[in-house]
C-alpha cells in the first residue's frame, strides 16, 4: 500500500471554481465605491498582498462553493485506506484553512499568506522540502501543476485547462484523469443566457406598432438593435452571475448556473463579459443612429445599479424590472427613428411591472414553501405575498385599461381603419393576466413569466390571436 501523502490542489481541482476572483466580487458587491482598492493593493505588495486584504475583507460561504464531488468521494476513500491528505493551494490561507475545516478530510494545509504566492514553482519547492522529490502523489489541473507534477510520484489530473493533460503526460506518471465537465455548447447557451434574447423581441414592437414591418432598411436596423441588445444583455448576465454567486448557490434553481455551479470557470466569466459590452457597443456606434447607442449606454447602467444596489431594495427592484423591459421598447423606437407614444410606454411600464411582481410572488412562494422567512439578497418577506399578489395584479389590469383607452385615441384611426376590432384583445389579455398570476399562486411558475409565456401554450396561442387582431384592425 501506497503511504506517500496525496496533495490535493483547490482552484479549478478540489472546487470547480478560483478563490481569488470569488473574493474579489465578493469584495466588489459588499464595497461597491471601494472598487480601485484591489489594484492598488496588487501594485503596492503583489499577488499576496491582494490575497490577503480581499481574506480580510471579502466573506465566502466555503459550505456552498462547487465542490468536484468524483473527486471528494475518491479522496475519502484514500483517506479511509490509511493516506495522508494535504491541500496545498495558492488562494490564501484564511479560506484554505476554512475549506479544510468544511469537508474535514485534510491532515495539512499549504496556502498563501502575507509573504508568499505559493504557485507554481514556489508550491513545488514546498512540498519537495516537506517530503521530498517524488514523496508525494499531486492532483491538480492547470499549467501551473506541471512543475508540481514532475516532482511528484504520480501525477492526477482534473478537468485540465486546454494542453494540460498533454504537458501532465510528458512526465511519464500520470496515474488518473478525472473528466466530469458538462459539453460546452450546453454551457455557453446557459451562460449567455440565449433563451432570455426573448425579451429583446420588445425592440421589434414600434416597428409593428409604426406599420413599418414593409420598410426593409427599418428591419435590418432592429434586426441590429435586437443583436447588439442581446450581446449587451448577456454580458449583464455574466456580471450578474459573478456578482451573485453566493446567493445564487443558496437558491434552489438558481445554483444550477454555470458560474455558480463551476460548469464555466469564473475566469471564462470574467474575460467574457467586457468582449461581449465592448463588441455590443462597437456595433452599435458603427450600424445604429448615436440615440440608440445612448439607450443601450442607459439600459447597461440601469443594469449594473440594479444588479449592484437596487435588487435589494424592496418594491424599487420591481419598478426598475418595468423599466428595464421598457427601455428595450424606446431601443426599438431610437434604432428606426420612429416616434415614441405616450400609449406604448404607458401599457409596456404596466403590463411589465405586473410581471416584475409574478416573478418576486414566484420566488417568495417558493421560499415560503421551504420554510424560510426572507428572502436572500432581496429585501422581501413571506408576509409580503398578498401585497404582492394584490399589486401585481392591479398593474397587469391597468395596462389592460391604457389599451382600452388607447383604442379610442383620435390618432389611432389614423393607423387603424377598424380600431373597434382592437377591442377584441382586452379580453384575452385579461383572460391572459389573470390565468398567469393564478398559476403563480399555485405555485407552478418556475420560470421567468416571459420565458414561461414564450414556452406556454395557451400563451403563445393568445399571442397569435392578438397578432390577428391587429392585423384585421390594419
Amino acid at each position: 500500500m501506497c503511504s506517500k501523502p496525496i496533495v490535493v490542489d483547490l482552484d479549478g481541482t478540489l472546487i470547480r471554481s478560483d478563490v481569488l476572483v470569488e473574493s474579489g466580487f465578493a469584495f466588489l458587491k459588499s464595497s461597491p465605491h471601494r472598487f480601485y482598492e484591489p489594484l492598488g493593493w496588487l501594485a503596492r505588495g503583489g499577488k499576496p498582498a491582494l490575497k490577503s486584504r480581499l481574506a480580510e475583507r471579502a466573506h465566502i460561504d466555503v459550505s456552498v462553493l462547487p465542490y468536484d464531488g468524483e473527486l471528494i468521494a475518491w479522496l475519502r476513500e484514500a483517506r479511509a485506506a490509511g493516506r495522508t491528505l494535504v491541500l496545498a493551494t495558492a488562494s490564501h490561507e484564511r479560506f484554505a484553512a476554512a475549506i479544510a475545516a468544511h469537508l474535514g478530510i485534510f491532515d495539512r494545509v499549504f496556502a498563501t499568506n502575507e509573504r508568499i504566492n505559493l504557485s507554481a514553482g514556489r508550491k513545488r519547492d514546498a512540498l519537495v522540502e516537506a517530503y521530498g522529490e517524488k514523496g508525494f502523489d499531486y492532483v491538480g489541473n492547470s499549467h501551473d501543476d506541471v512543475s508540481v507534477w514532475a516532482a511528484a510520484d504520480r501525477a492526477y489530473v482534473v478537468n485540465p485547462h486546454a494542453g494540460v493533460e498533454r504537458a501532465a503526460r510528458k512526465q511519464d506518471n500520470v496515474e488518473r484523469v478525472f473528466e466530469n465537465r458538462p459539453p460546452s455548447l450546453r454551457v455557453w447557451a446557459k451562460s449567455l443566457r440565449l433563451h432570455q434574447w426573448l425579451k429583446n423581441l420588445l425592440i421589434f414592437v414600434p416597428l409593428l406598432a409604426g406599420h413599418f414591418v414593409n420598410q426593409l432598411p427599418l428591419v435590418v436596423l432592429a434586426l441590429i438593435a435586437f443583436v447588439t441588445f442581446g450581446m449587451c444583455a448577456s454580458s449583464v448576465y455574466l456580471l450578474n452571475d459573478l456578482l451573485d454567486l453566493e446567493d445564487d448557490r443558496h437558491h434552489p434553481v438558481k445554483r444550477r448556473r454555470p458560474l455558480a455551479s463551476g460548469a464555466m470557470p469564473l475566469t471564462w466569466g470574467l474575460a467574457l463579459f467586457p468582449v461581449l459590452l465592448v463588441a455590443a457597443f462597437a456595433i452599435a456606434c458603427t450600424f445604429l443612429p448615436w440615440a440608440f447607442v445612448a439607450v443601450l449606454a442607459g439600459y447597461y447602467i440601469l443594469t449594473l445599479a440594479y444588479s449592484m444596489v437596487l435588487k435589494r431594495r424592496v418594491m424599487v427592484d420591481v419598478v426598475t424590472l418595468a423599466g428595464l423591459y421598457t427601455v428595450r421598447i424606446i431601443a426599438g423606437t431610437a434604432a428606426i427613428g420612429a416616434h415614441l407614444t405616450f400609449w406604448l410606454l404607458a401599457f409596456s411600464m404596466f403590463i411589465f411591472l405586473s410581471l416584475a411582481f409574478v416573478k418576486r410572488y414566484a420566488e417568495l412562494h417558493s421560499m415560503k414553501e421551504r420554510g424560510l422567512v426572507k428572502t436572500r439578497g432581496r429585501g422581501y418577506v413571506a408576509s409580503d405575498l398578498p401585497l404582492v399578489s394584490s399589486l401585481g395584479s392591479a398593474s397587469g389590469y391597468l395596462a389592460i385599461l391604457v389599451l382600452a383607452m388607447y383604442i379610442q385615441d383620435s390618432r389611432t384611426a389614423v393607423l387603424y381603419r377598424n380600431p373597434e376590432f382592437i377591442w377584441l384583445v382586452c379580453p384575452m389579455l385579461l383572460y391572459w393576466v389573470s390565468r398567469t398570476w393564478i398559476i403563480a399562486h399555485r405555485g407552478l411558475m418556475h420560470d421567468d413569466p416571459i420565458v414561461f409565456a414564450a414556452r406556454d401554450r395557451v400563451s403563445i396561442a393568445i399571442v397569435v390571436l392578438c397578432g390577428i387582431v391587429f392585423w384585421a384592425a390594419t
